[in-house]
């Protein structure tokens, strides 16, 4: 399955609408990494095929998003991207977890062993 791009309105529907809940509460019905990217960030780019590799080696067992945070600035500014990447782990039953930085395959697939599934 490929990484799927996620809307502002996509977001509130499918993972969070944090304009009606204040405790987090996750619709997924599948761990997920949300990853807020540009066209223009070089890591970004080093970073994204990466995340497809997983994207099809995990296929069922979670969801890869993209974000892209020059067009979905309200979403950007509600996770206060500062930098890019930046990723959101979300598991199925904890807290969301965020890493900057463009990581490795293997630390990328150790957060999803330990920490999503």
């Amino acid at each position: 399955m490929p990484t799927v791009k996620l809307t502002t309105d996509l977001f509130k529907k499918d993972i969070f609408d944090y304009t009606t809940e204040k405790e987090w509460k996750f619709k997924g019905d599948k761990p997920a990494i949300i990853d807020f990217y540009a066209d223009w960030c070089g890591p970004c780019k080093a970073v994204a095929p990466v995340l497809e590799e997983l994207s099809d080696e995990y296929k069922d067992k979670i969801v890869i998003y993209k974000v892209d945070t020059e067009v979905e600035q309200e979403l950007s500014a509600v996770f206060k991207i500062r930098s890019i990447p930046s990723m959101l782990f979300i598991p199925m039953d904890k807290q969301p977890m965020m890493q900057a930085g463009a990581l490795p395959k293997t630390a990328l697939s150790e957060i999803i062993e330990k920490e999503l599934l």
